[in-house]
């Protein structure tokens, strides 16, 4: 257990499908065994316990997962919960509620895995001494960017940093003190969130984002940047591809926010989507999933995002490449 890679996601409403296909993308293409931690509404919990259960041994005996309900350890719960999304201010409670979890995964339910989700979380040795958290920028242009044009409170760096995927080092945020604009001396986490939301809740415009663009603008030694295609959103293709690690690379994982999934504004980002969420467990990745994703993509090619399907399909090719290899040694053979 030492050893597994713990990943938690907050839902509430209507996102229990967006959450598991969240999750099936994890189980599809990771390596290391997994504990998901699920916090949601009491009302969900019984359909995500029969969800997962009735996935395949194969997949099931990848992971482990346990349920919570919503709980905001400090200040009103009430104002917690309608911060911005329902229950999105969930995630700023995570190192204290999970207090035997050393490091965490923290991801939206709009997030897709293109790759093994070891891959990210090999990102947390790269952490120096003092960094106990790691998020992409907000955006890559800073002056076209939302927080240097419109923000009324302190952001990180020049545009901000974006939380839907965040990697955290739980033991060093448990142990730090936060400089702050309230008092002269640094404050824990969980005593500085309630006082912080107070001095700045009438200036914040996305919740739990801005809060967490506040803390680090203050420790900003605590925090380690890591490159767009391991939170590429809508912006870094809609307006010109403007992420060129992606570009390079492939995306890594995917951040459908804005609720692309579920319109037609990026028929790229919906075409991924629903190919993960609709793969049978059993079929063959390359023939039920890459070679269709394939043939979706020549029907968005009017979007600016679907002229480079090469960004989305570089890593999710390798990843495929890499499982079916793998399938091939284990009931083959190596010295065949």
């Amino acid at each position: 257990p030492k050893l597994w890679i713990h990943l938690a996601v907050v839902a509430c409403g209507n996102r229990l499908e967006e959450t598991l296909v969240m999750l099936k993308s994890a189980v599809l293409f990771s390596h290391r065994k997994m504990h998901f931690h699920i916090f949601t509404e009491e009302s969900l919990k019984p359909e995500f316990d029969k969800q997962l259960q009735q996935w395949p041994d194969l997949y099931t005996e990848k992971f482990v997962h346990r349920i919570y309900p919503i709980t905001f350890s400090a200040g009103n719960p009430q104002e917690w919960r309608k911060l911005f999304k329902p229950c999105a201010a969930q995630r700023l409670f995570l190192p204290v509620l999970l207090y035997d979890v050393d490091s965490l995964l923290y991801v939206d339910t709009d997030v897709l895995f293109l790759r093994p989700v070891d891959d990210i979380w090999k990102l947390l040795r790269q952490f120096n001494s003092t960094q106990l958290a790691a998020m992409a920028p907000e955006h890559e242009i800073p002056k076209i960017g939302w927080y240097s044009r419109f923000a009324q409170h302190p952001f990180y760096g020049s545009a901000g940093v974006n939380s839907g995927v965040m990697l955290m080092n739980l033991t060093r945020i448990r142990s730090a003190r936060f400089k702050n604009s309230m008092i002269p001396t640094g404050l824990a986490w969980d005593d500085m969130l309630y006082p912080l939301y107070q001095k700045y809740k009438n200036a914040i415009t996305w919740g739990d984002q801005d809060l967490l663009n506040i803390i680090f603008y203050f420790n900003p030694e605590r925090l380690y940047v890591f490159p767009c295609h391991w939170n590429y959103r809508p912006d870094h293709c809609m307006y010109g591809s403007n992420c060129k690690r992606a570009e390079l690379e492939g995306v890594s994982v995917l951040h459908g926010n804005r609720g692309v999934y579920h319109d037609d504004k990026q028929p790229t980002f919906k075409a991924l989507y629903e190919a993960i969420r609709d793969f049978p467990f059993q079929d063959n990745l390359f023939q039920s999933m890459y070679y269709p994703l394939q043939l979706k993509f020549l029907e968005t090619v009017h979007t600016l995002c679907g002229r480079i399907p090469q960004v989305f399909l570089k890593q999710i090719e390798k990843t495929m490449k890499r499982a079916y290899e793998k399938h091939v040694i284990m009931h083959v053979g190596p010295n065949q």
